[in-house]
């Protein structure tokens, strides 16, 4: 059982990481493509700037709850 569970959070953990790390290399993108369109003057910019601060948020917390799974995963294996 112990076992069983080790592995779903394995594979919890595998996804959120990914998916975080995902994440935050597409809101690096997003700002950079904000910058680009204000550099040009394009009003645009403001809301790709937006959207890109809230996927690179959402990045961090999927690492944050990846670490906290890891760490949980390591106490396990210890005992």
């Amino acid at each position: 059982m112990l076992r069983l569970l080790s592995l779903n959070m394995k594979k919890k953990w595998l996804l959120y990481s990914i998916s975080g790390l995902t994440l935050l290399g597409l809101g690096l993108c997003l700002i950079g493509e904000a910058i680009i369109l204000k550099i040009s003057n394009d009003f645009n910019w403001f809301y790709i700037g937006t959207a890109a601060l809230v996927v690179f948020n959402s990045g961090i917390c999927f690492i944050a709850e990846a670490t906290i799974l890891l760490i949980q995963l390591r106490k396990k294996d210890i005992e």
